[in-house]
């Protein structure tokens, strides 16, 4: 009945009949008995786990990448129930909780790459995404090439090198919000053999990242599906038990691990995502569409907008979208004509993540870290679009336009 469960075999098998994403959502990851007739299943805490036996223990150590329980840091019942959720949610069969959305980006990174290997980044990825690339990466002896995230798979063909292991992609890009094609892109790295990994975060629900090819995804839980801004959390979901294996014991062999309590509170979370993510969609249009006939705006980097260079692609991959888009001011106006807008804003908070409750604006260009695309032809806000009414977020950012020079 649940939104992922788990056959004889332990592989994620999927509901019959089909049921709805918010009904999934909301009986997804509950067990079938219920503890003292509670509808949440409890939080599992621990670091000790005993054993029936000494050779039991050396059996199940033999299987610490399975759901065989000999340590904490393997997880317990509460992780697993998050990592079938999210698996679920995806489209994938395994999932791999960690601590952070970095942690999510990081940990598939280096568990399919090696001093002397490649990898080929968007120019517009995450920027601690770049900055692991550019820092411990490149010190590792792995180098990255970036490129441009609009490119076809024709011109980033040559690109590719017999060393390369890895094809990382994000649709669309932080802070400039490119969309890249996918499908083109994944089957070109597997005709490659490299692996295909993309930031999903944007796309939660929206992209099915394996019908469109991709061998990896990676979730920053911390965003949509905590909803609250109160946990940090990522996750690495794929579909192949191979793939599993890979990022798994990378996960284990790095110390990761996430707060079974940061578990229950993400699980919590996804119950109420599916009508957060229609209300913040929603909302993010109209805002959106708002500024989009303001004088001081340039241009809004939203893809479900018709007018946005990568609507095409979004329309044939998407569903729908998120809360979060930027907006392009005029040339005229200065870094701090566009520090003293967000700074008058009073429903906006200043910050730099997104996905929960709250509105939040965040100053993103031109000086975000570009190498090879062709800068904002002005200066950028982010906005992140909460659960506030949309007539007051309006009102908030018409008084703080009014702080522009005409």
């Amino acid at each position: 009945m649940g939104l992922a469960a788990r056959n004889a075999e332990g592989h994620l098998v999927t509901d019959t009949p089909k049921r709805g994403f918010a009904t999934r959502l909301t009986h997804g990851s509950r067990p079938p008995v219920r503890s003292h007739g509670f509808v949440n299943p409890p939080v599992y805490r621990g670091s000790t786990v005993l054993q029936p036996s000494c050779e039991a223990r050396v059996a199940n150590g033999k299987r610490r990448f399975e759901r065989v329980m000999t340590y904490g840091t393997q997880g317990g019942p509460t992780h697993y129930a998050l990592e079938d959720m999210v698996a679920g949610i995806e489209g994938g069969t395994h999932c791999t909780i960690v601590g952070t959305g970095l942690a999510a980006v990081a940990v598939p990174l280096l568990a399919f790459l090696k001093a002397g290997d490649h990898c080929l980044m968007p120019d517009s990825a995450y920027g601690p995404a770049r900055a692991l690339a550019e820092g411990m990466m490149k010190g590792w002896g792995i180098e990255t090439t970036f490129y441009e995230p609009t490119t076809t798979a024709e011109a980033l063909a040559p690109h590719f090198r017999a060393n390369t292991r890895v094809l990382y992609l994000e649709s669309p890009g932080s802070h400039t919000f490119e969309v890249q094609d996918v499908p083109a892109l994944t089957a070109l790295a597997r005709a490659r053999g490299a692996v295909s990994m993309i930031d999903n975060t944007w796309g939660i629900h929206h992209f099915q990242p394996f019908a469109h090819g991709c061998d990896v995804s990676i979730q920053a839980l911390t965003k949509y599906v905590g909803g609250h801004s109160d946990i940090l959390l990522g996750s690495v979901t794929v579909k192949s038990e191979a793939h599993h294996l890979a990022v798994r014991g990378a996960a284990s062999a790095m110390g990761h691990y996430a707060s079974p309590d940061d578990c229950w509170l993400a699980l919590r979370g996804a119950r109420t995502m599916a009508v957060r993510l229609q209300h913040q969609e929603q909302a993010a249009l109209e805002v959106a569409r708002w500024l989009q006939a303001r004088p001081e705006v340039h241009s809004i980097l939203h893809p479900a907008l018709p007018e946005d260079p990568g609507h095409a692609i979004w329309k044939r991959d998407f569903t729908g979208a998120c809360s979060l888009f930027g907006v392009v001011f005029q040339p005229r106006y200065t870094e701090a004509d566009i520090f003293r807008f967000v700074d008058g804003l009073k429903l906006f908070g200043i910050g730099a993540s997104w996905g929960g409750y709250e509105s939040l604006a965040l100053p993103s260009g031109p000086s975000i870290s570009r190498s090879v695309s062709r800068p904002l032809p002005g200066q950028a806000v982010r906005l992140h679009i909460g659960l506030e009414e949309v007539a007051d977020l309006i009102a908030d950012l018409e008084q703080g336009l009014a702080s522009l020079p005409r």
